[in-house]
């Protein structure tokens, strides 16, 4: 199976079994011959030993883009290096690469197949070195053959397996990673949904008011131009104050759009003053009552809160609304932090049953 890999990280792992190849197959040549018990000699012996430094290394070359292609190259030059009669040599070290591979970007099949590699490889290497190479301690009688081979199937095993363990922990680091790189984007996309919402509300509370402020003043500028033309122009005056006012706060919105929250003005308590001026235009007399604000300033989304409530609740006054209307801002405390509450009422005339 080929994994996706980026060019750099492919061009890097090229360049460094390259590196290591260069290093350790002259130490092969040097310190393990062709005059050390195997069956290959002179330039025969030096092919071998190339071809199968060749194999494993390109293994390791190709380990994060195909793990299981990786271990097959690996196993054959093992294999034709034990052909050739030759023992352990540095380049063998590549086999331990190759197992690191499988378990940290192998799949479940080239995992296991790495474990296996790992047990297999290890009672090979064992039996090899005991029978073929003749390792053995001491006059090399059976018992003490047994007894090598068993500390070499021990030894070898234990070096196989520390590789492929060292795999797969990094392959649980990985796991850890993407889970947590999910669990980020999903927050994040939560975030985001919620501030559309959040955008969407305060849009409705935006245009719904202006719009009915606007229509107030524009039924009344209509109703009072054929008698009173002066207050025709003052209507018209306040519908273009009303809409440039809800044209910025608009603009604001669809600015929050493509940045954070934080990003633009929200409107806090001060701004209340000119919401208030925008509805007693509208031809509605608010009658506003205040209780001393206790030291240091509410937070933002308390003053922001408390804005859009009372917006919302003075749009339905204008357009359901016949008479007066009451507005009460108190203060609870609660422990270091202030929260303002914001009783409102609307007083009709007789006979009108619309609810603010």
């Amino acid at each position: 199976m080929i994994r996706p890999l980026s060019r750099t990280a492919l061009t890097l792992d090229i360049v460094g079994a390259a590196l290591l190849f260069l290093v350790l197959l002259p130490m092969s040549l040097v310190f393990y011959g062709p005059a050390v018990g195997n069956t290959a000699t002179g330039g025969a012996a030096i092919a071998i030993v190339v071809i199968a430094g060749v194999l494993m290394f390109g293994g390791v070359a190709i380990g994060r883009l195909a793990p299981g292609l990786a271990l097959a190259a690996a196993w054959v030059g093992a294999v034709l290096q034990m052909l050739a009669g030759f023992g352990p040599l540095p380049i063998d070290f590549a086999i331990l690469l190759v197992l690191y591979a499988t378990a940290a970007w192998g799949t479940r099949r080239v995992l296991w197949w790495g474990f296996g590699s790992a047990l297999v490889g290890g009672l090979v290497a064992a039996l090899y070195m005991v029978v073929f190479n003749g390792v053995a301690f001491g006059s090399g009688s059976g018992w003490e053959k047994v007894t090598a081979g068993t500390l070499l199937l021990v030894l070898s095993v234990m070096a196989l397996g520390f590789a492929w363990v060292c795999g797969l922990l990094w392959r649980v680091v990985l796991r850890s990673r993407r889970t947590r790189a999910a669990q980020l984007q999903a927050e994040s996309l939560a975030v985001e949904e919620q501030e559309r919402v959040r955008i969407a509300r305060d849009m409705h509370d935006v245009v719904a008011h202006s719009l009915a402020v606007v229509i107030a003043q524009a039924d009344g500028a209509r109703y009072a131009a054929a008698t009173k033309p002066e207050m025709a122009t003052e209507a018209l005056g306040t519908i273009a104050q009303t809409a440039r006012a809800a044209l910025s706060d608009v603009r604001m919105l669809l600015t929050q759009l493509r940045h954070r929250q934080g990003d633009g003005p929200q409107p806090t308590l001060a701004d209340l003053e000119a919401l208030f001026a925008q509805v007693r235009q509208a031809g509605i007399e608010p009658r506003v009552t205040v209780d001393p604000m206790p030291p240091g300033e509410p937070p933002g989304a308390i003053q922001l809160a408390v804005y859009r409530i009372l917006q919302e609740a003075l749009t339905n006054a204008i357009r359901h609304g016949d008479g007066a209307v009451d507005v009460h801002l108190a203060w609870l405390l609660t422990g270091s932090t202030s929260m303002c509450g914001t009783p409102f009422r609307t007083r009709r005339r007789p006979r009108r049953a619309a609810t603010a």
